[in-house]
């Protein structure tokens, strides 16, 4: 009997979901790789693309239709299929057409892969994630969303720019709506165990004031509006970060991350939105309690009543 192996099915062959598989292989995050899409001529030519490339790669095996049958047996399936941002729209202006999208595909994937981890990566990521959920009835264990591990990337990126470090020895995040009200957590925030206020340059300076925090959480917040502007969509990014994502639920690695869950925030009622969590092979296994100041508990509330609204407004929210 042939031995078992790694699978991941990526929902979408667009440019996110294309350059995750594109990502994914370069890594050798799974042995098969799987695209669906609706769009048969286009998914079946991104399979073939990639295929004739792996000589070059991670031994790997990847296939592609417009059949839902591709993604059998997963063990993780990737969801970036949705309405295409254009420029100046807001994330979740996108809601209305995509919460449409998942009504009708999730049930036919959980069907062919009931076991599979689902990691939803399209927008508006957090009002999508609930809406799958509640269509699904999966765990929220079992089924999330990519979150703000792109948007604390970005800010991390940003930090060591600023502070003249590597990324690597930068631990801030952002949480929160992955979009206009997300919040960046500075109380936690630190830069090789060194809070991030505390840190300074060779002089002495202090160099992360509120002045330059500000600018630099705009500036994350307006990241996505300034690619879109520039080229259409944002995809090499947010691919790699799904990546990732993937690679913690695979590798078990309990890795903490930003991700998209359900939570029963108080007084707002039950939302997604992004709070730190441990990621490994059960897919979300318990939030992380970082530390916050007022400030940002309040801007959490707002940021979870924004999302609230919009899902309400859908009929996403039940």
């Amino acid at each position: 009997m042939e031995s078992r192996t790694s699978k991941v099915s990526i929902v979408g062959a667009g440019a996110v979901g294309s350059t995750l598989a594109y990502a994914g292989l370069m890594r050798g995050f799974a042995r098969t790789v799987a695209l669906y899409d609706v769009d048969k001529a286009k998914v079946e030519a991104e399979a073939l693309d990639l295929s004739q490339g792996i000589q070059f790669m991670p031994e790997a095996h990847v296939i592609g239709s417009n059949d839902v049958a591709v993604c059998a047996d997963s063990d993780v399936v990737v969801i970036t299929a949705g309405a295409k941002q254009q420029p100046g729209q807001s994330r979740l202006e996108l809601a209305e057409a995509t919460i449409g999208l998942m009504d009708k595909i999730i049930l036919p994937l959980i069907e062919v892969s009931p076991h599979a981890i689902y990691i939803l990566v399209t927008n508006p990521v957090d009002v999508v994630t609930y809406a799958a959920l509640k269509a699904s009835g999966m765990s929220p264990a079992q089924m999330f969303g990519s979150g703000t591990v792109l948007d604390s990337s970005r800010l991390r990126h940003q930090i060591a720019r600023e502070c003249g470090v590597a990324v690597g020895n930068v631990h801030a995040y952002i949480a929160g709506e992955h979009g206009d009200s997300e919040v960046a957590l500075w109380s936690s925030a630190s830069i090789g165990g060194v809070p991030l206020t505390e840190w300074h340059d060779a002089d002495g300076r202090v160099i992360m004031t509120p002045e330059v925090c500000d600018r630099i959480h705009h500036d994350v917040t307006r990241s996505a509006y300034q690619i879109i502007e520039g080229k259409g969509a944002t995809n090499y990014a947010i691919g790699i970060a799904g990546v990732r994502i993937v690679e913690a639920v695979l590798g078990d690695q309990h890795r903490v991350l930003p991700i998209s869950t359900l939570v029963d925030y108080p007084g707002v009622g039950e939302v997604c939105m992004s709070l730190p969590a441990v990621v490994g092979r059960s897919g979300v296994k318990h939030r992380v309690d970082v530390r916050m100041n007022e400030a940002e508990r309040s801007g959490l509330e707002a940021s979870a009543r924004s999302i609230r609204e919009v899902a309400e407004r859908f009929g996403a929210a039940r």
